[in-house]
């Protein structure tokens, strides 16, 4: 990590405005605030269309007088483009540089703001007089505010995507340019045409016939599937690289350059792609936003009326654990995790005014997310903002005054976090035993059939979930870009594997003839690499993996009649109706209920453990030490929909097989961060009712809150008492602190 960077030990930031800027002065006293109150960064956007308004023509003025007055005040600059806000020069100069919608029609949206999309979807960058003018435009800044040394981070691109479809109606981009960066992708990936006939099955004569398809809705075949990871897994990581090349040739001091995605994209693998096209990959966090998922129980309360423990918890799993989990995984290992973004105040969109976070609500996010090895965060904003689209929202202070119980709550964390320099400021959580597998292949596959995506996702965040809630440490892991990685784990999981190439069988047949644990959902290669339906309904290099033969596949009822995710019959008879799947052999005596589909099997070299009657509903194959675990429902949905204990104790027991063991055994939930002088243990109290438990600290170690807060000792044991929802982080100094 850069010198400069470090130097900031944990950095804590917030951004200073969004375009149109208010009055300098007003801006130069925010600063002031922020660094009184234990801030060591501050955020500031450029903005290509007021520093370029006319070509060769540049204005960095009001940057440099920024920049250099927080030089001053000895803060950091982070430093964010937004190159989509093009000047209007440019689209004068390239009426062809506009993106093409689905439709074939020219996008006609031109950003006069950073409102309402940071400037997106901006002129096509596979344009090639629009690349040449970004490249030139960000040479020249770069080359004239590298002279600022408090400059401490770039970020090439504010919330990583087009969201044309959100601004224009139309997915981006169908132009000439980047449909023949689509073909070279295409030819370099199968070599010759008859290669890719061969496998799509087609007999195009010429490359230039391929073009992706252009249904208004999902619709799935193979030229569609590789558009969409085209699109996301080439292109946009293309001009990523190209954008963090441009500044690495010209900065001198080689300071750090990222991007952010708005938040992770679970299930896909492609964050994983945007983490190595720059030092690193940040993302946005706005817990208030939205809450939970609408499959899981009291996600809309009773009669309607909001469940407050639950919206709560949502935003401390699934904005918080959950994302930065996700995001800390896809880096390369030893790399930050920023929260580039972070919820400072009320959620405002035009006249929906969200709730006004309390100092409660910072301290719970920030922590939660600490506990998820967050390494670094700006907030968004410091003061009010004054576009009507975020009517006076998101920000620490209100749009007058100066303070707020939020933002003094900010400086108190900022000034807590950097008495442990080392400790908070590098990624350094425990690593996992489990790993979650993401497989790119399957997540573009299942987003073109109904309701195949939200099966994936869900399997996936409730099997985290699960392993979150019983303290086992989890990663997700990336079939693409962590191969090496996968023999650390002791068990990993496979959720919902409905498209799978025979490359990555492979890859888990060596795990697990490695001594590795596999568990899989079901439907294991129903459909290949290449869109079709394999004979026999399993992929056959799956069949031997799991040494089964596919039987039988059948929906299921939800329990009590629900119809949460359950598709319309037809007529009748395309349900079973739920019942319980008995465990045999190594699961004798546990029992599960059966979600969404059941898939039975004949065992050719595996061992039941699952029955539904006289069906074999789940398996394991034993080869060599490894174990190859297969459940034909998706029983992890058990933890938050139609919850059951039953499914979860059933899980548990497998885990345990697969020689899985908590990290910590009591009531609380723990995360630890291991330095090389401190640790910190990160406890969550999830539930309903405040909890109190005795905490066993390593010999000779000290102890101390990282806010303050009076610690209780009784017998030599700590006595740590969390109300509901209450995060609280110790800092272990010292002593013996090896597996606690």
């Amino acid at each position: 990590m850069n010198a400069k960077i470090s130097n900031l030990v944990f950095p804590f930031g917030s951004h200073l405005c969004r375009h149109p800027m208010p009055e300098m002065s007003e801006l130069k006293r925010d600063m002031e605030k922020l660094k009184k109150h234990n801030f060591n960064l501050v955020k500031i956007q450029e903005h290509w269309m007021m520093e370029e308004p006319e070509e060769n023509n540049y204005d960095f003025a009001v940057l440099e007088e920024l920049i250099d007055y927080a030089r001053k005040l000895d803060l950091g600059v982070y430093l964010g483009l937004t190159l989509q806000q093009a000047p209007f020069w440019l689209w004068e100069k390239y009426p062809d540089a506009r993106m093409v919608g689905k439709n074939g029609l020219p996008v006609s949206y031109v950003a006069n703001s950073t409102l309402p999309s940071d400037g997106k979807p901006g002129p096509c960058p596979d344009h090639p007089g629009v690349r040449e003018a970004e490249n030139r435009f960000l040479t020249k800044l770069v080359s004239v505010l590298a002279g600022y040394e408090n400059i401490v981070i770039w970020n090439t691109w504010q919330e990583i995507g087009y969201w044309a479809e959100g601004v224009t109606g139309q997915s981006v981009c169908y132009c000439p340019y980047t449909l023949n960066f689509f073909r070279r992708y295409l030819q370099k990936k199968y070599q010759d045409l008859e290669n890719l006939n061969r496998c799509w099955k087609t007999r195009y004569s010429d490359w230039r016939y391929i073009s992706p398809s252009r249904h208004i809705s999902n619709y799935f075949e193979i030229q569609t599937l590789e558009w969409n990871y085209f699109l996301e897994n080439i292109q946009i990581a293309n001009c990523l690289q190209r954008r963090c090349e441009i500044i690495k040739k010209v900065d001198p001091l080689k300071r750090p350059v990222f991007a952010h995605k708005g938040a992770p994209l679970i299930g896909s693998a492609a964050d994983w792609t945007y983490a190595r096209c720059q030092d690193f990959l940040g993302c946005s966090n706005y817990p208030a936003w939205a809450k939970g998922y609408p499959w899981d129980d009291v996600y809309s309360g009773e009669n309607g009326k909001q469940n407050k423990h639950y919206s709560l918890l949502s935003e401390i799993y699934d904005n918080c654990v959950l994302k930065f989990d996700y995001l800390r995984s896809c880096q390369v290992e030893g790399q930050p995790v920023w929260a580039a973004e972070f919820q400072g105040g009320p959620v405002a969109t035009g006249l929906h005014l969200g709730r006004i976070p309390s100092r409660q609500d910072i301290r719970r996010w920030i922590f939660s997310c600490l506990g998820s090895n967050l390494t670094g965060i700006c907030f968004w904003v410091t003061r009010a903002e004054i576009l009507p689209p975020e009517i006076n929202g998101f920000s620490l202070l209100d749009s007058t005054g100066e303070s707020t119980a939020r933002f003094q709550e900010a400086g108190k964390i900022a000034a807590a976090l950097n008495r442990f320099p080392e400790l908070f400021s590098q990624p350094n959580l425990l690593s996992g035993q489990a790993g979650i597998l993401i497989d790119e292949l399957n997540y573009q596959g299942c987003r073109l059939l109904e309701k195949a995506d939200n099966h994936l996702v869900y399997s996936i965040r409730t099997w985290h979930r699960l392993l979150w809630e019983k303290n086992i440490p989890v990663d997700f892991v990336s079939l693409t870009h962590n191969r090496e990685k996968l023999s650390r784990y002791q068990v990993l999981i496979l959720p919902f594997p409905l498209f799978l190439s025979e490359e990555t069988v492979e890859i888990l047949t060596a795990y697990v003839s490695q001594g590795g644990h596999l568990i899989s959902g079901p439907c294991p290669g129903r459909i290949n690499q290449y869109g079709f339906c394999p004979r026999g309904e399993i992929l056959p290099c799956a069949s031997k993996l799991f040494g089964v033969k596919h039987e039988r596949l059948s929906l299921v009822k939800e329990p009590e009649a629900g119809k949460r995710w359950s598709f319309p019959e037809r007529t009748w008879g395309e349900y079973i109706a739920p019942a319980w799947l008995t465990g045999t052999g190594p699961l004798s005596g546990e029992k599960l209920m059966p979600y969404f589909c059941l898939e039975t099997f004949s065992c050719q070299q595996a061992q039941p453990c699952l029955k539904y009657r006289d069906k074999i509903a789940g398996t394991v194959a034993r080869q060599e030490k490894g174990t190859a675990w297969l459940l034909g429902t998706l029983a992890s949905y058990g933890v938050m929909a139609y919850q059951r204990q039953e499914n979860i104790r059933a899980l548990l027991s497998i885990l345990s097989q697969c020689g899985v063991k908590p990290d910590y055994s009591g009531r609380l939930l723990r995360r630890r961060r291991a330095g090389k002088d401190a640790e910190a243990w990160i406890f969550t109290n999830s539930g309903k009712e405040k909890i109190t438990e005795e905490i066993e600290i390593p010999c000779q170690a000290k102890v101390q809150d990282l806010s303050g807060d009076k610690l209780i000792k009784t017998d030599g044991k700590l006595v740590l008492t969390l109300k509901p929802l209450e995060v609280r982080i110790l800092i272990i100094l010292g002593g013996n602190r090896t597996k606690k």
